[in-house]
């Protein structure tokens, strides 16, 4: 019989209060070796907190933390020496170049400087920063930071990285690099925990997620499974003058469920075929089909309204 490896990180019955507020809720979760796994919900849904208590940085309430079958946050110190931290906001010292900012890092880790010198030719490479190494950090654009933030997570070669929203306001290109550096991660075998606002990062990258939402965990599952069991497979999108007699003529025949958000209503339907067809003589309206995908299913769960 085949041995089942036990998770990297095993988190049971977790409880974190403050004040008044239950900001993680009894929530069990656990990932294995090799994985990426995404922690999806909206802002103060307890992603964060969550990464925290896993890191031994936040003291739990209540509930149990194993990561690498060390007790958290007993033995998390030695426990994060296997551990990477992309932070949600890049925190370099403005006063080292790349290169210093890379060996002071590693020397957290008490690493000897020759150990971090032998590392920062690939970490560069990786980074794409390769030319940069000298450069200080107020000279870099906010893609090229966000690169250096993930190499210096990768200093004491850890095993699992935690990304709390790693491409979080970098343009389409810079994060589209990121993406393809994570895959090179998961290709070498490392352990990704993400979280992001991006759903097209999860549904691209993440082996399975989680979608969180006032401290709980709500719905589980790979980006795929859960978009087939949580909503109707093709969305068409309606907009244009006439769009509120149209869905009031036709919507609860060819929908099985409809939403209006400001002047566009969203069709959900099992076959868009015959709505398109009735909808291709209006010239007052315009429209566009798709897909459902896996954000479709997070504003289902979660709601449409705004969280600060």
């Amino acid at each position: 019989m085949e041995q089942v490896a036990p998770p990297l990180l095993n988190i049971r019955g977790l409880r974190k209060t403050y004040g008044a507020v239950e900001v993680v809720a009894g929530l069990d979760l656990a990932v294995g070796k090799g994985e990426c796994f995404g922690l999806l919900g909206p802002n103060g849904a307890g992603k964060t907190t969550t990464l925290r208590l896993a890191l031994g940085l936040t003291a739990p309430d209540g509930g149990s933390i194993s990561l690498f079958d060390l007790p958290v946050p007993a033995e998390a110190r030695r426990a994060r020496m296997r551990v990477g931290v992309v932070p949600q906001l890049d925190n370099l010292d403005p006063d080292f170049s790349v290169r210093e900012n890379l060996m002071v890092y590693g020397r957290y880790f008490g690493m000897k400087d020759a150990d971090i010198a032998a590392r920062i030719p690939g970490l560069l490479e990786f980074a794409g920063l390769e030319h940069r190494a000298e450069a200080r950090i107020d000279a870099l654009s906010g893609g090229m930071k966000r690169r250096l933030t993930l190499a210096r997570a990768l200093v004491n070669n850890p095993d699992l990285l935690f990304l709390d929203e790693p491409t979080t306001g970098l343009d389409p290109q810079a994060r589209h690099m990121i993406w393809q550096r994570l895959r090179m991660l998961l290709g070498q075998g490392k352990t990704l925990v993400l979280t992001t606002h991006f759903m097209e990062e999860a549904e691209r990258l993440c082996d399975r997620l989680a979608i969180m939402d006032h401290g709980r965990i709500i719905a589980g599952g790979s980006p795929q499974a859960l978009i087939k069991s949580h909503i109707e497979p093709q969305v068409v999108e309606i907009w244009g003058e006439g769009v509120e007699n149209w869905v009031t003529a036709h919507g609860a025949t060819l929908c099985e469920r409809a939403e209006r958000v400001g002047e566009t209503v969203f069709c959900y339907t099992r076959s868009s075929e015959a709505l398109l067809q009735k909808l291709a003589p209006h010239d007052d309206l315009r429209y566009s089909s798709r897909p459902a995908s896996l954000e479709d299913v997070f504003l289902k769960l979660t709601g449409r309204d705004l969280r600060d």
